[in-house]
């Protein structure tokens, strides 16, 4: 604690360019304030200030290790601020940017809703990759791996690709036993919103990606329409499993082809990693990583 005292005489001093000012505001003796910044630079051995009777300025060692000080007492600040607000209830407007897939997560963000009827939430769907500090967002959730040093991740959960179609499609056309009969078949396909490419299917053959031109039936840029028309019975689509638990679950989905796909994906949610985790963020997170894929693992860190 002696130590963040002389470090807090020495940025006053920096900021008023005077040891009689910075007294003033920490309400001791000039003398204190010059002996605690003395002392300073005697155990980092570098002179801080060059003094004069007109005042003092900084060396260029000493506004080098002014950012420095300037950036623990800004942490600290905010470990504070995180402990008074850890003790509020979760309240105010948490704005959230989802993929275009995000309208098949609103049983959980209802659900979310429900539990903290204090938190205003804003939703902007979207599936570019939008900058989660430069454009106000609380907290982005994004499927894959996204390396940003500036944002926290938390993993929520994987999802696994399923070839699905409706039981009365298969009665009319059979299923596929290999993936090379899917180029006899109807096949709905969906293409990413970001860069009008359709997402490809990965299916392996024998441990290798398997070389199938599939055919184009039907192309979405949205899950939803994929999905009615596999219930409708007018192909095969491709989609993730947590899009389509209900109608696998009710049978009006059947899946194909299991053991011929890659599985893969994973769902993180992304914050400011130079922002506390407000109550209304805090919770949220949480609540997302236990109740949007209840039986994946997550982990948190640096993205």
């Amino acid at each position: 604690m002696d130590s963040l005292g002389a470090l807090n005489a020495f940025v006053q001093a920096a900021d008023f360019r005077s040891f009689t000012e910075a007294a003033t505001q920490l309400g001791v003796s000039p003398s204190a304030v010059g002996k605690a910044i003395a002392r300073l630079e005697e155990r980092l051995s570098v002179r801080l200030f060059h003094r004069s009777t007109r005042g003092v300025t900084l060396t260029p060692e000493g506004t080098l290790f002014l950012e420095r000080c300037r950036r623990i007492f800004c942490e600290i600040e905010a470990a504070e601020a995180e402990l008074v607000q850890s003790q509020e209830a979760p309240r105010g407007k948490l704005r959230v940017s989802l993929p275009m897939a995000g309208m098949l997560l609103m049983p959980t963000l209802t659900a979310f809703m429900r539990a903290y009827p204090e938190v205003e939430i804003d939703l902007d769907f979207s599936d570019r990759m939008v900058d989660v500090i430069e454009e106000g967002f609380d907290a982005v959730v994004r499927s894959g791996e996204i390396g940003d040093s500036r944002l926290m991740t938390r993993q929520l959960g994987t999802f696994h690709p399923y070839l699905v179609a409706s039981p009365d499609y298969f009665e009319r056309h059979g299923k596929p036993e290999a993936p090379a009969d899917l180029e006899q078949h109807h096949c709905l396909h969906h293409r990413f919103p970001s860069t009008g490419k359709l997402e490809p299917w990965p299916l392996v053959q024998d441990g290798a990606e398997a070389n199938v031109d599939v055919p184009v039936t039907a192309v979405s840029n949205a899950l939803e329409p994929l999905i009615h028309m596999a219930e409708e019975g007018l192909g095969i689509a491709c989609l993730p499993n947590f899009t389509i638990r209900r109608q696998m679950r009710e049978g009006t989905l059947v899946s194909v082809l299991d053991n011929q796909l890659r599985r893969y994906g994973t769902y993180r949610i992304l914050w400011p990693s130079s922002r506390h985790l407000a109550p209304k963020l805090r919770v949220f997170v949480d609540f997302m990583a236990a109740n949007l894929f209840p039986t994946s693992g997550a982990s948190s860190g640096s993205a």
